[in-house]
């Protein structure tokens, strides 16, 4: 059967291996996979990939569909399998992947089926950010690398719970920020680790852009083909309602992190990998829902300053306007006492130096898969590993923290705690839907 042929008669099936809230037992995460605990267990951790490495992606409406078409293109890389809740996704993900290589890849509606099939050597996560965790922490305990988008957890323990996964189940564990593989960011970073901009103590992440308003939208039924309660998870059971579904999910607490941890994930990592910094001492943050007048709950708004030992990253953003610092709509920039140097996708420059020196652009998001299938035949620690991602991620999750409680916070990052402010404190993690369990390491 052709990918025409394939397309055309598979467009209408809705059939779903567990659809309703009356299994949510049967698909309890940390609980009893598909084929049991103990074929989870089995799965041989120490498993070297055949010469074309096996994957298989978990959620496909945007960036999973770009990532499995991308791994699709890699000559040494088979895309075997595609998951999601919503059945209506498949013909554009499935095409997606057999034009670039010719191969249909079968398709999946629950994601433990593809941690029990044991000839897949990976998988990636593009779900929202609330399975980012879960899944993640079920697929290295199943023996599979992983690729993870960012921001790679939904809270600040869950990320310490990856880490500590990673190394027990010694797994390739690359998180989705992409920046990391591309050259003209690691020259960058040189450049201002090499002394040249003079002592850098400031550092800002930005990204502005108009987003459009989403409305307001009454609950209702799930559209024909959805698992909704597959894909609520281990989030507080609401009704359907579609501003809480594709993409938006994004600016709602229970499933997102807002434009903090979609774009601030990303220039933030930049800010604090050219300043050799991970986790700060104290975090303020200032904004709120000032131009949307519909039902997101994040904000529009926002400015967050991160202070370490001799030095402060400072983030903004702006979902209302056009107007970008530094004339980048997207960026991170180093202030140094003998230059300041600005860096985004498309290259970086120097200025208020007396010569030119500036890069262009490099290849980012298949330099970034590249390295990913590299490490996991060579079995070396990736250029984005999962500490990279969690540390990151952690910044937005503290930014965000000090957003909602309206005040500073004092982090310790010895000890990975929130100092003298229990409602703070609180939301370093968060409480799984009965009957899913975060599992523990």
């Amino acid at each position: 059967m052709n990918v025409d042929q394939f397309l055309k008669h598979e467009v209408s099936r809705r059939q779903f291996l567990g659809s309703s809230a009356k299994n949510a037992a049967g698909v309890a995460v940390g609980m009893v996979g598909l084929a049991g605990a103990t074929a989870l267990k089995a799965a041989p951790a120490d498993r070297g990939p055949s010469e074309r490495v096996r994957v298989a992606t978990i959620g496909v409406r945007n960036q999973g569909k770009v990532l499995s078409a991308g791994l699709a293109s890699l000559p040494d890389v088979e895309v075997v399998a595609l998951c999601d809740v919503d059945e209506g996704l498949r013909p554009a993900a499935v095409r997606a992947v057999a034009d670039v290589s010719g191969r249909l890849p079968r398709w999946e509606s629950d994601f433990r089926r593809l941690l029990d099939d044991r000839t897949i050597d990976a998988v990636v996560i593009a779900t929202p950010d609330h399975w980012h965790a879960p899944m993640t922490l079920l697929a290295c305990d199943a023996g599979k690398d992983v690729y993870v988008e960012k921001p790679v957890s939904h809270n600040v323990r869950e990320g310490e719970q990856m880490v500590a996964a990673a190394r027990r189940h010694s797994r390739v564990v690359q998180s989705g920020l992409q920046q990391r593989s591309g050259k003209h960011f690691q020259t960058a970073v040189d450049f201002v680790k090499s002394g040249r901009l003079g002592a850098v103590h400031l550092a800002k992440a930005w990204t502005v852009h108009r987003r459009k308003p989403i409305g307001s939208k009454r609950d209702g039924a799930a559209p024909e083909g959805v698992n909704y309660e597959m894909w609520l998870g281990p989030a507080p059971l609401r009704p359907f309602n579609a501003n809480r579904f594709h993409y938006n999910w994004h600016w709602f607490w229970d499933y997102g992190t807002g434009e903090l941890g979609n774009w601030g994930c990303h220039m933030l990592d930049v800010a604090r990998w050219g300043l050799g910094v991970e986790l700060p001492t104290r975090v303020s943050a200032v904004g709120g829902r000032f131009h949307f007048n519909d039902d997101q709950e994040t904000p529009d708004t926002l400015m967050v300053q991160y202070a370490y030992p001799g030095a402060t990253i400072v983030w903004e953003h702006r979902l209302w306007s056009t107007h970008g610092v530094e004339g980048r709509s997207a960026a991170a920039a180093f202030y140094g006492d003998a230059g300041t140097l600005v860096v985004d996708r498309g290259g970086w420059k120097v200025y208020d130096q007396s010569e030119t020196i500036a890069s262009d652009t490099s290849e980012q998001p298949i330099a970034h898969l590249r390295n990913f299938v590299d490490c996991i035949k060579s079995r070396s620690q990736p250029v984005a590993d999962i500490e990279t991602g969690h540390i990151s991620s952690a910044l937005c999750h503290l930014g965000n923290i000090a957003y909602r409680v309206g005040r500073e916070v004092a982090f310790d990052p010895a000890t990975r705690t929130v100092t003298g402010d229990r409602d703070a404190d609180l939301l370093l993690s968060r409480a799984y839907r009965s009957p899913w369990t975060l599992p523990t390491v």
